[in-house]
């Protein structure tokens, strides 16, 4: 490699995360982040901050590879931040897992998270799912040729006879992991009644592995926020079918939202209500939930490597705000109650 690519590399590693040096940083989100990439940098940050972070084996994808969580901080309350639920939004899994291992280094030096104190962690801890769908990323990565003859037969049947998977959204059985949450999931308006590489809901909701697994971790943990990133279009959704008193809270946040990442505020269309995590989340915990679209709009493919300092730059305050956030709202205000009927 010539000498100023390398310094280019360094600077870009370096803005990424100004505490880490390249020597010592793990997640490179510099390069086309695998399932196999991300389970050895969970294993590498277990081994350096073990003290730090915990993570959880949460469930198995259709083609039994694990979905992991791994968490920061040691607040009994928490937020969960979700990424890779699309087999072309990889990208999402990278953000999710740099801002994990910046977190993991200013909350372990004691220093602060961009402006915010990184001791924010023990009363609010950060809960992250970094990949939610192995499989399709790596079919939309690879392609197929490491699943057998009949699989590869079904899988291009449901590609529209196409043997190029850069299009790939759904997981291994060709369902819409977005589209599997049961809130609203009847009343979504079918683009495709047969599995596909984007847009089958499935024959009812729940129905993929991997969406059973998040369902029941988060319901175990009952998240105080929720953020679950995807692509492309660089807006922020926040609106689903809240009522009027949750409008009101959540505007307000995705208001500040959308003023650290760029992100215009927008509302899912009318057909696109129903199905989604944060649909569910909103539905089952009467809390703030927001989907931000990273990148500029990129169609049916991947966002290319080069957008990612800038989305990196948008959105690496987004978690710890958002800690700060759900402290203010859920813990800071119940204390107050307690003292006034004291």
């Amino acid at each position: 490699m010539k000498r100023w690519k390398v310094i280019v590399l360094l600077f870009l590693l370096v803005q990424i995360n100004p505490f880490i040096s390249k020597a010592e940083q793990i997640v490179n989100a510099q390069e086309w982040y695998t399932y196999d990439r991300m389970r050895e940098d969970l294993r590498l940050l277990n081994r350096k901050y073990k003290d730090e972070i915990q993570i959880k084996l949460i469930g198995k994808s259709e083609f039994g590879q694990n979905i992991w969580a791994a968490k920061i901080g040691k607040g009994k309350k928490n937020i969960i931040i979700l990424g890779g639920h699309h087999g072309r939004e990889w990208l999402t899994t990278s953000l999710v897992m740099t801002k994990l291992e910046y977190y993991l280094e200013a909350y372990n030096s004691n220093q602060e998270i961009f402006g915010y104190n990184s001791r924010l962690l023990d009363e609010v801890s950060i809960w992250f799912i970094p990949m939610v769908n192995p499989d399709g990323i790596r079919i939309q990565q690879e392609g197929i040729g490491f699943l057998s003859k009949h699989q590869q037969t079904r899988l291009i049947h449901m590609n529209e006879n196409s043997t190029d998977f850069d299009r790939w959204k759904a997981n291994g059985m060709g369902i819409d992991l977005n589209r599997q949450y049961p809130a609203g999931w009847k009343n979504i308006k079918e683009k495709t009644a047969v599995p596909s590489y984007q847009y089958y809901k499935g024959k009812y909701p729940l129905q993929a592995k991997e969406v059973r697994a998040v369902v029941q971790f988060t319901k175990d943990l009952e998240p105080l926020m929720a953020v679950t990133y995807h692509s492309s279009g660089r807006v922020l959704y926040w609106y689903f079918k809240n009522n009027q008193a949750v409008v009101n809270r959540d505007k307000k946040i995705a208001d500040h939202l959308s003023k650290l990442t760029g992100y215009e505020l927008d509302q899912p269309e009318e057909h696109a209500v129903g199905g989604g995590f944060s649909d569910w989340f909103v539905s089952e915990f009467n809390r703030p939930s927001f989907t931000p679209e990273i990148s500029y709009f990129v169609e049916d493919t991947n966002p290319p490597l080069s957008v990612f300092q800038e989305e990196w730059n948008r959105n690496k305050k987004v978690g710890i705000y958002l800690v700060a956030q759900a402290k203010n709202l859920f813990l800071d205000r119940n204390e107050s109650k307690i003292k006034e009927t004291e």
